[in-house]
């Protein structure tokens, strides 16, 4: 894998609408009504009909299938419908699916969408319930009865072997929480608008799961966000500056658990990320530095360090400091932290609005953007760049 040569997909398709519902804590509203109007906002916005699509991605634990949302928002025909697994780990692979589909001339216009009631319904943060028997449920096995029951506990493991590992201490996670939270603080569409926080108010805040705090975890988020893929020439010919997909990639490492995976030997990063660190700077031609800004999935903080880290930011350890010293522009739409929790869909919106210069902090001359998936479980990744 890591000695492949670099793949034909950078350059063929392009992120050209973007669309969202308010994001609540309580929307009053199905979320397939959710779903239909995110899809409807991103269609007008890359000046598009229903009737243009022929392509619908989504991901699994949806509950708005793909015909059912062509049929309310008023599509015709499907060539094209795929769904990804993995929660969050999928968010930046709809968008592969996507130009996939279209570098290979299966589908024109392809949209990708998440909607949920995330807050006010089912609450993923609430751990494991109910859950079907499964082959992925075995590893569980091997957590849930020592009392690993919510997301934050599994992450809890791999962040205090990170600390550890590096001499830290649980503070510095916190650099993560301030710089989303200072973002978010001036986004208007951001549920923590006008409201930034200080290291100390961070080092404050409960414990959740030692070495985990509340302000280290992210909201739950009632809402739904869409974006439309399609080819570059044809992007050419819509109101909006595309946003170029240069390379995306999904990855899994070795030993690969669902958030759960203890048996490797080292637990102070992320080989899945790392495995999509890899692609995406093969294809797209880049390197770190090169990076204007970076949109990272921030479900935890410390996961936010770790993927630094990968992506060859920084070396291990160093990247409380990379982030306090604001030597990269991150999550500028407050993350998932502090804007939503739409499982890393409002953060690839974020990049398309960085490239096109319409962001509300928006970083000047911005014109390359990473963005990345949920991690802990195999995920992906997206590099967008400014048409030309």
């Amino acid at each position: 894998m890591s000695g492949r040569a670099r793949d034909g997909l950078g350059g063929r398709a392009a992120v050209v609408g973007i669309g969202a519902t308010e994001f609540s804590k309580d929307s009053g509203r199905s979320e397939l009504t959710l779903a239909v109007e995110a899809v409807r906002a991103a269609l007008a916005d890359a000046g598009l009909a229903p009737t243009d699509v022929d392509g619908l991605v989504t991901f699994t634990m949806d509950t708005s299938p793909e015909i059912t949302v062509a049929q309310a928002a008023g599509m015709g025909e499907l060539s094209f419908f795929s769904r990804v697994h993995y929660g969050g780990g999928a968010a930046c692979a709809t968008v592969q699916q996507a130009a996939l589909a279209i570098a290979a001339g299966v589908a024109e216009v392809v949209v990708c969408y998440r909607a949920f009631n995330e807050r006010s319904g089912r609450r993923f943060g609430a751990g494991v319930s109910r859950r079907e028997p499964s082959a992925e449920g075995v590893a569980l096995g091997w957590a849930l009865p020592f009392g690993l029951l919510t997301p934050a506990s599994w992450v809890a493991m791999a962040a205090q072997r990170y600390l550890h590992t590096h001499g830290l201490p649980p503070e510095v996670f916190g650099h993560v929480a301030v710089t989303d939270r200072r973002y978010a603080a001036t986004n208007p569409a951001a549920y923590f608008h006008g409201r930034p926080i200080t290291l100390e108010e961070h080092a404050a805040s409960r414990w959740i799961v030692e070495p985990l705090r509340l302000l280290d975890c992210c909201q739950e988020t009632d809402g739904g966000q869409a974006l439309v893929v399609t080819s570059v020439e044809r992007a050419r010919d819509l109101p909006r500056p595309p946003a170029v997909i240069a390379a995306a990639a999904q990855g899994a490492g070795r030993a690969q658990e669902q958030m759960t995976s203890y048996y490797r030997d080292d637990l102070t990063g992320l080989p899945e990320m790392g495995v999509v660190a890899r692609q995406l700077w093969r294809t797209s031609g880049l390197a770190p530095g090169e990076i204007d800004v970076g949109i990272l999935y921030d479900h935890f903080t410390p996961f936010v360090l770790m993927q630094l880290e990968e992506f060859g930011f920084c070396a291990p350890g160093e990247a409380a400091e990379f982030v306090a010293k604001e030597r990269l522009p991150l999550n500028t739409h407050g993350g998932q932290l502090g804007e939503a929790y739409l499982h890393g869909m409002n953060g690839i919106a974020e990049a398309v609005r960085q490239l096109r210069g319409t962001a509300v902090n928006q970083i000047p001359g911005a014109g390359r953007a990473l963005v990345t998936a949920g991690t802990g479980v195999p995920t992906s990744g997206l590099i967008l760049t400014a048409d030309g």
